[in-house]
């Protein structure tokens, strides 16, 4: 009967209730997009860094990412090709040579990255001919590299031109030749941009003395969300001289800077929710001051004021449900539109993120679990603002309230 009567009674006045609905509305609306922007913005530096270039996690000898250094290669042998197609929850992988080599053109010269790799696999694992600006794309067998844009312009070339490699190979070999330029690439992480130049990985083998060896396996899982349970079964699977780490281990510097920035926008969501909580407070002070009248005339009728409390506590539940369930799907719209056209920033901003190796852009994750997360707090935050309800109305005297 209770619940009955509070469903009426939030449409006698269908004017209040929306208003006190949209105040909900608008608080879970802006809490779901703040927090979306966050976390897409993270992710889209994850995966600028770690989905394109080092992977979500990565098989190489045990000791290989501490000092990086060919001696450090390993064998990809039968088994461990077996255990990594048994994986279901693995995309693919892609064999890697990588090392650093000094490029040059005429009179400049710059450090890069020489990545040698399996160009069907790393298209599949990456996507690498959508970074494809000019050219064309590099096959198996040929001698030819594809390399950034930014290390393109700096050492003033284009495609068709050459460009010199000298490097040091496996057990200090000279590693040193010259490739004609098939395409240039330009990834979200302007760093990448600037450092990397990709080889056909049988001409890196040759170039660098590895014959069949390789430096490390980039793995692609299926949801980047699993990387921390593939990782930690293929621990278990993978034995001897190979060691299996994720992102978060290979690239320390960016998990850190992630989770001391979300630590900040922690705090920053704790002020949001003072504001919104002051926000839900007042428009439920409204309902209680407007209907003081009916309340007084209810308690001098007879009604018990705790049937009275759980009544109206029922109401800014309903409310709040409603208006927490309004802010997802409203929300969503607005969260999946800056998701498929980011913010791009200013020169300014844009130079100062660049310095810093990230795509100067602000974007959104439609994430669900944002969506649910959020709209749960927003609706805990309203019913543990209405057991000011029982408070107000435990204390009401009946005539005072009938006059007001």
């Amino acid at each position: 009967m209770l619940l009955k009567l509070a469903w009426r009674n939030l449409w006698r006045n269908k004017r209040r209730t929306l208003i006190t609905m949209a105040s909900v509305l608008f608080a879970a609306l802006l809490a779901i997009f703040m927090m979306g922007l966050k976390e897409g913005s993270y992710s889209n530096m994850i995966e600028n860094i770690a989905g394109v270039y080092t992977g979500y996690m990565q098989v190489h000898k045990e000791g290989y990412w501490a000092e990086q250094t060919l001696n450090n290669s390993l064998e990809f042998t039968d088994s461990l090709k077996e255990i990594l197609l048994e994986e279901p929850r693995l995309k693919g992988y892609a064999p890697r040579v990588e090392s650093f080599v000094l490029t040059s053109s005429r009179e400049f010269t710059k450090g890069a990255m020489i990545v040698g790799t399996d160009p069907e696999m790393e298209d599949q694992l990456i996507g690498l001919k959508k970074k494809l600006i000019a050219g064309s794309y590099f096959h198996e067998d040929e001698r030819s590299v594809l390399m950034g844009e930014g290390l393109a312009d700096y050492l003033k070339l284009t495609t068709g031109d050459t460009l010199v490699i000298i490097g040091q190979g496996y057990r200090g070999i000279n590693a040193v030749a010259k490739y004609p330029i098939k395409g240039l690439l330009k990834f979200g992480s302007p760093e990448l941009t600037k450092t990397l130049v990709y080889l056909p990985l049988k001409e890196a083998q040759w170039l660098f003395g590895l014959e069949s060896r390789l430096t490390s396996i980039v793995l692609l899982p299926e949801d980047p969300g699993n990387t921390e349970r593939i990782s930690r079964r293929l621990k278990k699977r993978i034995s001897g001289d190979y060691e299996v780490m994720t992102w978060k281990e290979l690239l320390p510097e960016l998990d850190q800077m992630i989770e001391s920035d979300r630590a900040e926008g922690y705090i920053f969501m704790g002020i949001l929710y003072v504001i919104i909580s002051f926000g839900i407070f007042g428009t439920v002070l409204m309902m209680l001051a407007e209907r003081k009248h009916e309340f007084g005339v209810l308690v001098a009728i007879g009604m018990k004021r705790l049937k009275l409390s759980f009544m109206v506590f029922m109401e800014v539940v309903i409310i709040s449900i409603l208006g927490a369930m309004a802010g997802m799907v409203a929300s969503f719209p607005l969260v999946l539109w800056f998701k498929l056209n980011p913010i791009r920033f200013g020169d300014e901003l844009n130079e100062i993120y660049e310095e810093f190796g990230f795509e100067p852009i602000f974007t959104t994750s439609t994430d669900p679990a944002i969506f649910l997360t959020q709209s749960v707090i927003v609706f805990i935050l309203a019913s543990v603002i209405s057991i000011y309800v029982f408070i107000n109305l435990s204390g009401m005297k009946a005539i005072d309230a009938m006059r007001s």
